[in-house]
């Protein structure tokens, strides 16, 4: 009798949790190593205020996401796609359904009962997880491990599929400890950098003090001289800066600003369903009494967070002109003097180049060897377009392993 086909996995979120099932289901013994004392812990946070995995968006768009990757994600989205991950979701007992924004999430909203019956699963297919245990390099013989207690162990397999993820949040296991062992190997890695990050602005302390955790709601922002559409969405105000849908959306434009320039302006219009026409017309409505303040909540129905933004543009001082007012309002320059720091990033930008894999997704230099999720170079917004990602990385990377097991 021949011995089973094995499958290290290393790295326990999403893609090497998929790769691990996928490879389970054609008999293969999988093995997977998680430096975490439990598997999918960023996936568990994400699920905390509702976790979304997908998004309903026809493929045009939902392509338009991954920029510069488009190309390269687009047949592994045809493997497995929007549809499928919701099928997929489905088998485990959370019905999906789709938000008033497109978003697509599981019926309970969160991800606690999906993992659970997830890890259910796996075990039933005879997947094994080793905890607390990280990779650390390779051996002549394979893969070195290390323990909690600094014991370590050296692993063969037939394959292996690697899904450390990036750089963000570290404390829950993905701290790009893996860059330096993979470029000792001669793969080309991109530098890991913050994606879907706030900003920081160097707020007044009047205005820090006073907003810190006040949206700024329906508006629309840009990042001046940067192409692009107008992103629209609720943004928040930090204590450091600005944050949320919108400013993540935009985040790779004003990061690739901010690295080349030092700096960058976000313009934030305040009211984009209406011109600046229509925004002049009603200001040219002020009444002699009217303080500025009260002139911009009578007339445009601006909040306080608005017009004290709008006050933080202009060094305290409001136009009064009624032009020159709409013309503000529709573009509030917003300087952004960096991005948070990678650790605080939701994901990571850069990572293994496309050129050191092939179409599924082996290491041209490590035969037999695979990556997937966000360790190769790509980044999406939020929207359920990060995780679709990785699941589709995740479902490629271990359709190559198989095929490589079956040469």
């Amino acid at each position: 009798m021949s011995r089973p086909r094995t499958a290290s996995v290393v790295g326990g979120g999403p893609a090497g949790l998929i790769a691990a099932e996928v490879l389970a289901r054609a008999g293969v013994a999988v093995t997977v190593y998680d430096r975490m004392p439990s598997p999918a812990r960023k996936f568990l946070l994400a699920g905390h205020g509702g976790l979304n995995l997908t998004h309903s968006e026809d493929r045009h768009g939902f392509l338009a996401r991954y920029g510069s990757s488009a190309d390269r994600l687009a047949p592994m989205l045809d493997v497995f796609g929007p549809d499928d991950l919701r099928d997929w979701c489905a088998g485990l007992g959370e019905q999906p359904f789709v938000g008033s924004s497109g978003r697509v999430f599981p019926r309970s909203f969160r991800a606690t009962p999906l993992v659970r019956a997830w890890l259910s699963r796996l075990a039933d297919l005879g997947v094994r997880i080793e905890r607390r245990t990280r990779w650390t390099g390779w051996t002549d013989e394979g893969l070195r491990l290390t323990a909690l207690d600094g014991q370590e162990t050296e692993v063969a397999a037939d394959v292996t599929v690697f899904a450390l993820g990036g750089a963000s949040w570290p404390r829950l296991g993905s701290d790009g400890g893996w860059v330096g062992p993979f470029s000792d190997r001669g793969v080309t890695v991109a530098p890991l950098r913050p994606a879907n990050v706030g900003m920081r602005v160097g707020w007044t302390d009047t205005f820090a003090d006073r907003f810190e955790g006040t949206p700024l709601k329906h508006v629309a922002l840009t990042v001046q001289g940067r192409p692009g559409p107008a992103v629209q969405g609720d943004a928040m105000v930090t204590r450091a800066g600005i944050e949320g849908g919108p400013v993540y959306a935009i985040g790779a434009a004003a990061r690739d600003a901010v690295e080349a320039d030092g700096r960058c302006v976000l313009v934030v219009d305040l009211r984009p369903a209406l011109t600046v026409d229509h925004l002049a017309d009603r200001l040219q409505r002020r009444r002699p009494k009217d303080s500025g303040s009260n002139w911009l909540r009578r007339t445009l129905g601006l909040d306080p967070v608005g017009i004290a933004l709008l006050r933080e543009a202009g060094g305290g001082a409001l136009p009064t002109d009624p032009r020159e007012m709409a013309a503000l309002v529709k573009a509030v320059p917003v300087v952004v003097v960096a991005t948070m720091p990678i650790e605080k990033a939701i994901s990571t930008a850069g990572g293994i180049a496309w050129s050191e894999v092939d179409d599924a997704l082996m290491l041209r230099r490590l035969p037999g060897t695979f990556v997937a999720g966000e360790m190769l170079d790509w980044e999406a917004p939020t929207g359920g377009y990060l995780l679709q990602a990785s699941f589709s990385t995740g479902v490629v990377a271990a359709n190559g392993a198989l095929a490589w097991l079956e040469r």
